[in-house]
């Protein structure tokens, strides 16, 4: 479908991104603009977009932000897909529009973008903008939290405990709570205190194991990454 787009050159993107992390804002913009209308490329618009919202090198703008992110996402940009969904339930530089915002989120969560995935299992265990639906809510929720999304790891383990959206299981929240945990998750070390007391040591165990299996996996993977990169 975006065929005609022209990607930019990665030295150009990768340029532009240094500026910004410098604080060089004003030269990281320029840049991003110039890749962003001359190329339409959807990452330089994405940052495009960022800039606005963020009002750096450039006025905060949340209406500017919105446009640039909708060019972006319809460009194929996934992220920026997740924030045109985000934006436009909460009617942020746009009108609400709640179906919308759902088509754009369930899209970019669909692509594997954890923010979109975090987003609609809020969506739906909360029930504010959308009906109440704890299945749905814990899927997405598991779908991040297996990306390694340690918000996510620590609501699931919450669903766990409580049999919220699955049938309650206490090795599966342990299991979950704990990866949170390691990142500092505050919420998930408390209750990881109230859970501790309500196992056996055999639930423990299991997820131990459990424990150990996924840090292996993710040694290995980093390890595959690492290689590919060299």
């Amino acid at each position: 479908m975006n065929n005609h787009l022209q990607t930019a050159p990665v030295s150009d993107l990768q340029t532009a991104i240094r500026h910004y992390e410098q604080a060089r804002y004003d030269e990281a913009l320029d840049v991003f603009t110039d890749l962003a209308v001359t190329r339409q490329d959807p990452v330089a618009q994405m940052w495009v977009g960022a800039c606005h919202a963020g009002g750096t090198g450039v006025a905060y703008s949340l209406t500017q932000a919105f446009a640039w992110y909708l060019k972006a996402a319809n460009g194929g940009n996934v992220q920026a897909r997740t924030n045109v969904g985000a934006m436009l339930m909460m009617g942020q530089g746009c009108a609400v529009d709640v179906k919308a915002g759902l088509a754009w989120l369930e899209q970019a969560a669909n692509e594997g973008d954890c923010g979109a995935q975090f987003n609609l299992a809020t969506l739906y265990s909360t029930g504010k903008l959308v009906e109440t639906d704890y299945p749905r809510a814990t899927g997405w929720y598991q779908r991040a939290a297996q990306q390694g999304h340690y918000p996510s790891q620590a609501r699931l383990g919450y669903c766990y405990q409580l049999g919220q959206g699955v049938e309650k299981n206490r090795v599966q929240a342990y299991f979950w709570l704990s990866l949170a945990a390691r990142h500092g998750v505050g919420t998930a070390l408390i209750q990881l205190e109230q859970l501790n007391e309500q196992m056996s040591e055999d639930q423990k165990q299991q997820a131990a194991v459990l424990l150990e299996q996924w840090t292996s996996q993710q040694q290995t993977s980093a390890q595959r990454w690492q290689s590919q990169a060299v």
